[in-house]
Formats: structure tokens, C-alpha cells, sequence
């Protein structure tokens, strides 16, 4: 299932077969476990995801809240979308100085982590991940990003 029309995050796992929710259902329990106060869990793009309410942020390119972390189960693998570590930034080094340190391989594109299994992950360095950039942060990120040069 790529993508889901429930509208609650439990809707989206009462859908998954037993073995996938569990599996999502945990990623969820570690993603909200560590994530910085201020974030709000919500559907969006058909998947469960973290961010910043249109209420707190209305001014985002395409008028969606502004996404921190997703969550969602694709046909092959579970996607973690991370949206704090950018493509040679320090969160990425993080991740993958873990994963090595681990023995295990990193499944990361572009913020997204990919994985089959618990087993395929390194909780602590994800959780991490997560915890390492608060709201404010990650608004003046978004801002800065955005700025025309």
C-alpha cells in the first residue's frame, strides 16, 4: 500500500496486515517516542506523517503542512521519510557512521529510509535523528531554503 486514504494515523494501520503493522506500529511508537515537542501527527500524501499545522505555518510552497517525518508502507519495504537530514549533512553522517558501526546496511535516498525488517534498523540512531532538530529549527531550515538567490 503506497499510498492511503484513512484519515487517522490508526485508520492507516488498521489496514495493513497483521506482520506490516507491527512493523509500522513500531517505527511509529520510536518516531513519536523521540520527536521534538511542538510537532503534530497527521495524515498526509497517504501516509502517516509529523510536522507543522497549517494553523501553526500556513506559508509553505504547496500549501500542505510542513512535513518533518512520514511514515508509510510501500510494497517491497517501509519507507521513513526523515526530512531533517539532508544529503551530505551531519544527520546523514550520523546515520551512516551508525549503521556502519552497526554492521548494517543503510537503505537512504534523499531523507528516505528504507527497511524490511526491526532488524534492519539502528532504533537509537534514528531516534536521534528525530530528536535533533525542534520546530523553530526546522522552520528557519525550511525559510532558508526556500529564500530566492
Amino acid at each position: 500500500m503506497a499510498r492511503s486514504a484513512a484519515t487517522t494515523a490508526d485508520e492507516y494501520l488498521a489496514e495493513l496486515p497483521a506482520e506490516r503493522r507491527a512493523l509500522v506500529g513500531a517505527a511509529r511508537d520510536l518516531v513519536r517516542a523521540h520527536l521534538p515537542a511542538g510537532y503534530r501527527e497527521m495524515m498526509s500524501f497517504g501516509m502517516i506523517c509529523w510536522g507543522i499545522p497549517l494553523a501553526d505555518y500556513p506559508d509553505t510552497y504547496n500549501g500542505q503542512p510542513l512535513c518533518y517525518a512520514a511514515l508509510a508502507s510501500q510494497k517491497q519495504y517501509v519507507s521513513l521519510y526523515l526530512m531533517g537530514v539532508a544529503p551530505g549533512g551531519a544527520e546523514e553522517g550520523a546515520l551512516r557512521d551508525a549503521y556502519a558501526a552497526a554492521g548494517k546496511k543503510l537503505d537512504l535516498g534523499k531523507s528516505c529510509l528504507r527497511f524490511k525488517r526491526w532488524d534492519d534498523l539502528v532504533p537509537e540512531a534514528v531516534a536521534r535523528v528525530v530528536a535533533a532538530t525542534p520546530p523553530a529549527a526546522f522552520v528557519a531550515a525550511y525559510e532558508a531554503s526556500r529564500r530566492k538567490k
